[in-house]
Formats: C-alpha cells, sequence, structure tokens
C-alpha cells in the first residue's frame, strides 16, 4: 500500500467511524505531512482521492471540509455518463431497465433548455431505475433521437448509453444544457423510489448535444432529494481595465 493510500484509508476510517463529523475540518496538510513524513504532493493526493469518493470539500482559504458522503454529488458541470459517475465514486450501483421503447419526444419539458423549437419527433425512450448501496436512488428517462441513433439494443440499455455512441457509432459527444428544479414526487416515483406522498425530488432536465450542434439526447433525471447533492466551484471573473 502506497503513503498516500495509507493516509486516505486512515481518513476515510476516521470519518466512517464519527472521529470527524459533518462540517469538521481534516488536518490540514502540513499536519499530515508532518503526522506521516511524507510530501505535501502525497497529501495532497490522499484528499483528493477523498474528494472525488464524496468525503470532503476542499474550500480555498479553510482546508478540506467533511461532507455527508452518503448523499452523491451530481456532477453538473462536467458531462459524464452515469456508469462513469459510478466508478469515479466507488459506489455499489445496479442499474434496472423498466422501458424500453418507441415513443414521440416529450418537448415540453425540454424547451426552457432552448432557444430552438423542441419538435415531438420518433425517438428511443429509455427508462431505467438506478440503485446505489442496495437502495433506489435516482429514476433516468432518456429520449434519444431515433434519426441519429436508429435502435438501442437492450444489452445497450442495460450497461452504458455513452460507451455505445462513442465507442460503437462513433458519436462526437461535446456539451450539454442541463436545469436543475424540486417537484413533489409522482406516483411514478414514490413507486420506483419508495417515497410517500408529499415528499419531494430533485429533477435534472438536459439536452446533449454532438459535435455538429445536432440535439440527439433528451434526458430526465429525478433523484431521491435525500440522497441528491448539487456540487460545483465558480471563480469570481476579475474586469480587465479599459485603458484610455
Amino acid at each position: 500500500m502506497g503513503k498516500f493510500e495509507r493516509i486516505y484509508h486512515d481518513l476515510a476510517r476516521d470519518i466512517d467511524e464519527g472521529k470527524y463529523g459533518v462540517g469538521d475540518l481534516l488536518p490540514s496538510e502540513k499536519k499530515l505531512t508532518e503526522k506521516y513524513n511524507v510530501s505535501r504532493e502525497t497529501a495532497r493526493k490522499a484528499l483528493a482521492i477523498l474528494t472525488d469518493r464524496g468525503y470532503i470539500q476542499r474550500i480555498m482559504g479553510k482546508g478540506s471540509l467533511v461532507i455527508d458522503h452518503k448523499r452523491y454529488s451530481i456532477p453538473v458541470s462536467s458531462l459524464v455518463s452515469y456508469k462513469e459517475f459510478a466508478e469515479s465514486a466507488s459506489r455499489d450501483t445496479q442499474t434496472e431497465l423498466v422501458e424500453l421503447e418507441d415513443a414521440l419526444l416529450p418537448h415540453v419539458p425540454f424547451q426552457a433548455l432552448t432557444d430552438d423549437s423542441v419538435e415531438q419527433v420518433p425517438v428511443t425512450h429509455i427508462m431505467r431505475v438506478r440503485h446505489m448501496d442496495g437502495a433506489p436512488a435516482i429514476i433516468d428517462h432518456d429520449y434519444i433521437i431515433k434519426s441519429v441513433v436508429p435502435e438501442i439494443p437492450r444489452e445497450v440499455a442495460e450497461d452504458s448509453l455513452y460507451h455505445y455512441f462513442e465507442g460503437e457509432l462513433g458519436l462526437s459527444i461535446v456539451s450539454s444544457a442541463k436545469q436543475i428544479t424540486i417537484e413533489q414526487a409522482t406516483p411514478n416515483d414514490a413507486k420506483y423510489l419508495n417515497l410517500h406522498a408529499g415528499e419531494y425530488v430533485a429533477v435534472t432536465t438536459s439536452i446533449t448535444v454532438l459535435e455538429d450542434g445536432t440535439a440527439f439526447q433528451y434526458t430526465i433525471s429525478r433523484h431521491r432529494a435525500d440522497k441528491f447533492r448539487y456540487l460545483d466551484f465558480a471563480h469570481r471573473r476579475q474586469e480587465i481595465p479599459v485603458s484610455e
């Protein structure tokens, strides 16, 4: 086991056992280097793993803040497949394929994400329930434009759409517009996410675009609110003074 792995495992155990609670700060990089007799780079690597696995949030000027790692952080500002997200989060996940059918695109939920008109064109509708650590957490509805991807094999729908799109079909996926809202759970949410009347879900709606500008994937993901966390980092842009 490498030195950075030992530091990671020690800190992860301390968090799991309650030595550090949500909102606590972990020892600084300097203190870790002194305790384990390692370089700052080694300590930083261990903290990076804790960040990737949802244990901490790095805050500039403050340190490493312990967060509720039982929630999952949705990578809103990056474009990754669910399979990639699950692997990076080191979660025990399963995908349950509920529906794979031909349909028309439900254009109304997506119109707010684009200035272009969203038409009711033929799509393949894929409904999947994502289970994390043995419990249902997300309902994904994907609508794939048939003029771009005529068919979705069942084994692909049960595994990774992006691997199929990019690896087998050679599509170049470049960007996605996303929106997050909070809504009351529907009967369908209650059924598949084990919720009760009056509870809420976090809903992410997105349109994914190819390199040539074609919008080909429309997605609605409905998340249990008690498992969902939105995490992003923003930087204030400094205004450049205009010389006279």
